[in-house]
C-alpha cells in the first residue's frame, strides 16, 4: 500500500466545481482513501489531495505516482500539481509501546 499526497492549484474553476469544493470543505475529512480526498481553504486557490494506492509486489513509487494522479484527473477539476510525496507503507515500521530491543 502507498500513500501519496499530491499539493497542488486549481486552475479556472467554474462556479458548478467551486460550489461542490465549498461543500466538501465544510464537512472537511483528512484521510487516505482510494478514490482520493481533498482538503483546500474557502478560497479555493490550493489544494492537498491525499490518496491510497494499493500495491503489487513489484510496484514502486511511480506506478502508485501514475495510480494517484490518474484518481486526482478523474475528480474532473482543472489543477496544476506543485509537489507529490509518496509513502510505501509496506516499509513502515511499527514501533509497540514497551517492546524491547
Amino acid at each position: 500500500m502507498f500513500r501519496v499526497t499530491i499539493r497542488g492549484a486549481f486552475e479556472e474553476l467554474g462556479e458548478d466545481d467551486r460550489e461542490a469544493l465549498r461543500g466538501a470543505a465544510d464537512s472537511l475529512r483528512v484521510a487516505f482513501t482510494e478514490a482520493g480526498n481533498f482538503t483546500c481553504d474557502r478560497s479555493l486557490s490550493a489544494f492537498t489531495f491525499r490518496c491510497e494506492v494499493p500495491a503489487e509486489p513489484d510496484d514502486g513509487e511511480q506506478e502508485a505516482t501514475e495510480r494517484a494522479i490518474a484518481a486526482l484527473t478523474a475528480h474532473g477539476y482543472p489543477h496544476r500539481i506543485l509537489r507529490i510525496g509518496v509513502t510505501d507503507m509496506r516499509t513502515i515500521k511499527i514501533r509497540r509501546k514497551g517492546a524491547r530491543r
